[in-house]
């Protein structure tokens, strides 16, 4: 089941997305009075078609599920030599050049659009989130290192307001975007606010593949270790643990949150451990004996004994009025493009791995996973999706959008069209360019999994 909501998902998503943006060539095809001849959702062979309206378009699913386009009335497929001039006048290659220009540029601004409007409503109905609140154990990290300790709520990175978890990881990946320290204004309960400097040398040797917040040292700041429920039977009940109570060491290493006293207790299957614990306000000390358990299907032996206790992080819910969300949705989806092409940029100059370049696999297994987690998450993953087929599609790489946009963009400074041979080397030259990234692309995807 999980395959095949995975695979729907990620129709659903790219399906939808590849729609939207042929639907802006069509629709400014048509304020322009292009002539379209064939509206196709999906590629390949024709398995359903409808011809509607004056022009009689061709409105048409393909075999392909993934893909489509807009076949519009041009001379350079289509003998057009025995049509009458009105007909003629609605020819593509027979418009003016800033005609051609906003007929191709519509396709990515369409994309751009729906992830600002997906954004919009998202704000608008609220999101809610991990706060910035940070848990920082390892004393050789750069976190600790710079000064930053566990409970600390970050307030702004490089004066920039930071409330959640992911805003927090947005700001440090375009300080190492942008090879800058990070002034952090940090917020430690009962000592006010004081800053914090990460300096960028830690964050320039991020490869920001994974989880970047944790290679930097943190974490998700968790609440106290507090039983939350005891299995009866279990080892932590023959113990005496009781719902309430607060864990404050083992084998007198102190734990300060729950997956503190998980980390304690997991490797030590078997063995005696002296857990040390307050109870309606008096210490106690107990003996516990961890019962080993195969998990995962490597089968590692792990110690459990039968207690839950708090871990999730404090959530805050973020929601905006109409206005304010929509100026947030421009801002995000400008930030999130501009950190694309920079990205870009290093990878091609070899300042970041070419690991980070996603394929359908992953694409798709995001989709799905997304799509388990709930419709919020679902539509920001589309909406980021958007984004990047804007920006893909507008890369002046020929047969894709921003190609075309080159061939024009010089037409204007020359006054001539780019020759049509050279048009047809550089569309083969584009086309290999595609596949080379798109067999990297798939291998990454193979490599993730394995």
């Amino acid at each position: 089941m999980n395959l095949i909501s995975t695979l729907l998902a990620f129709i659903v998503a790219l399906g939808s997305l590849i729609v939207f943006h042929e639907l802006g060539h069509y629709l400014v095809a048509r304020l322009c009075g292009v002539k379209v001849l064939r509206f196709s959702v999906g590629m390949g062979k024709v398995v359903w078609s409808r011809r509607v309206g004056p022009d009689q378009t061709e409105w048409a699913i393909s075999a392909l599920p993934l893909g489509g386009y807009v076949k519009m009335l041009d001379g350079r497929e289509t003998d057009v030599s025995g049509l009458p001039p009105e007909e003629l006048k609605r020819e593509f290659t027979r418009q003016n050049v800033w005609r051609r220009i906003a007929i191709v540029a519509a396709g990515p601004l369409a994309n751009f659009l729906i992830a600002i409007l997906l954004f919009a409503g998202l704000f608008i109905h609220g999101v809610e989130e991990p706060a910035s609140k940070v848990r920082v154990h390892d004393q050789a990290s750069a976190a600790y290192m710079a000064g930053l300790r566990s409970g600390d709520g970050v307030a702004a990175i490089n004066g920039q307001p930071v409330a959640t978890w992911s805003d927090l990881r947005w700001e440090l990946i375009q300080a190492a975007i942008d090879k800058s320290e990070a002034r952090m204004e940090v917020e430690r309960p009962g000592q006010g606010r004081y800053h914090v400097v990460l300096p960028a040398a830690a964050l320039l040797a991020l490869d920001l593949d994974g989880d970047v917040l944790g290679k930097l040292g943190l974490g998700l700041a968790r609440p106290a270790p507090v039983i939350e429920e005891v299995v009866p039977g279990a080892a932590a009940a023959t113990a005496g643990l009781r719902k309430g109570d607060l864990m404050l060491s083992v084998d007198g290493n102190p734990v300060a949150d729950g997956v503190d006293f998980i980390d304690a207790i997991r490797p030590n299957a078997g063995k005696t451990l002296r857990i040390a614990l307050r109870r309606d306000g008096h210490e106690l000390l107990l003996s516990v004996t961890p019962a080993a358990e195969k998990e995962g299907k490597a089968g590692v032996t792990v110690g459990k004994i039968g207690a839950y206790v708090a871990q999730a992080p404090d959530m805050i819910n973020v929601s905006s009025s109409p206005v304010a969300a929509l100026g947030k949705a421009v801002q995000k989806v400008w930030d999130t493009s501009t950190l694309t092409l920079k990205m870009i940029g290093k990878m091609i100059v070899g300042q970041v791995s070419w690991k980070n370049v996603t394929g359908p696999i992953t694409i798709a297994d995001y989709a799905g996973q997304t799509a388990r987690i709930g419709a919020v998450s679902y539509l920001s993953f589309i909406a980021f999706i958007s984004i990047s087929l804007g920006v893909m599609n507008l890369l002046p790489i020929p047969v894709l959008d921003g190609g075309l946009l080159l061939y024009y963009s010089l037409e204007v400074l020359t006054g001539r069209p780019v020759p049509e041979r050279f048009g047809e080397i550089a569309q083969r030259v584009g086309v290999g360019l595609l596949v080379t990234l798109m067999m990297l692309a798939v291998f990454n995807d193979i490599a993730r999994l394995l």
